[in-house]
């Protein structure tokens, strides 16, 4: 009879991509998994991974195992779901993973919609590095990630990438700067202090080559990967910063800060990423139905 234990062990590290990141996931030592999965192998009669350099790669039967240990799990993630103690049968739970990188107003508002299911629903919200949500969502602990960018094929991770909409970009500052540099947008911008998001995040690259593209040197005081921290300096009067066009006037009420110009040719994109190639989850299309009939239909690409 085949052992689950040593099947979920061998599927860890085909998502981990390495007995080392699965052991350290896990809270077991690499001899501990290493062992379990050479006995699986003997088990099945067949090699599961081959080493190329310091790499595991799945073999053949590997990859076969990996497809039905998806369907194993899921299926096993659902039976413990509904049985969950302390959640009502008639609740519905809703695992969602939010990238460190997309703002969090943004992030309530593709997920709101959710919340007003005629069936209950109980959120259950992360906010992580886009690289470790992708490896839960493998591992089927999340139902959805939301991210500003696609799910890289790279990963290896089975999952599909549903865009949710796009916006074009807005600059905001503190009064007294945002009448400075108003005049003679965008270049007026060279030279003047500016926030930007971290390396991470998707627009980071868009928004280099823009100041490029037009001869445009800013001068860079801070990166950010946290957005929120990033608009809370721009509310010190510390810097210009960028922000989702769709998110202007709610913005330039909550920080006190006023428009600067905006620039359709820097886009912010954001997708929800889940194993479903056709959403059925309820609350994943509900969020994906609102993203696209209400939230991102409006544009402000005006300098």
């Amino acid at each position: 009879m085949l052992n689950y234990k040593q099947l979920y062990y061998f599927w860890n590290v085909a998502k981990a991509g390495s007995i080392t990141r699965a052991a350290e996931r896990l809270h077991l030592t690499p001899q501990t998994i290493s062992g379990q999965i050479s006995e699986l192998e003997r088990a099945l009669g067949s090699d599961l991974f081959r080493r190329v350099g310091r790499r595991l790669e799945l073999t053949a039967a590997g990859k076969l195992a990996v497809s039905h240990a998806d369907e194993i799990f899921q299926i096993g993630n659902e039976l413990e779901q509904s049985l969950r103690s302390g959640a009502s049968s008639a609740e519905l739970l809703f695992r969602v993973g939010v990238a460190d990188v997309v703002p969090k107003s943004i992030a309530y508002r593709l997920l709101a919609p959710a919340m007003t299911l005629a069936e209950p629903v109980r959120l259950i919200c992360h906010e992580d590095k886009l690289e470790r949500l992708f490896a839960e969502l493998a591992i089927h602990n999340l139902d959805l990630v939301i991210a500003d960018r696609p799910l890289p094929s790279e990963l290896g991770v089975k999952g599909y990438s549903h865009a949710l909409g796009s916006c074009a970009v807005v600059f905001h500052a503190v009064p007294e700067l945002a009448a400075r540099y108003r005049a003679g947008f965008p270049h007026s911008l060279t030279g003047a202090p500016l926030l930007i998001p971290g390396s991470s995040a998707a627009v980071r690259g868009p928004l280099e080559r823009w100041f490029s593209e037009h001869r445009i040197q800013p001068r860079i005081v801070g990166e950010f990967d946290d957005t929120a921290l990033m608009k809370a300096f721009g509310q010190a009067g510390v810097g210009i910063f960028p922000a989702p066009a769709v998110m202007a006037e709610e913005t330039q009420h909550q920080y006190g800060v006023q428009r600067v110009g905006g620039t359709g040719e820097v886009v912010v994109k954001y997708y929800a990423i889940s194993v479903e190639r056709r959403l059925t989850h309820p609350a994943v299309v509900a969020v994906s139905q609102a993203a696209k009939q209400a939230l991102f239909l409006v544009s402000d690409p005006a300098p």
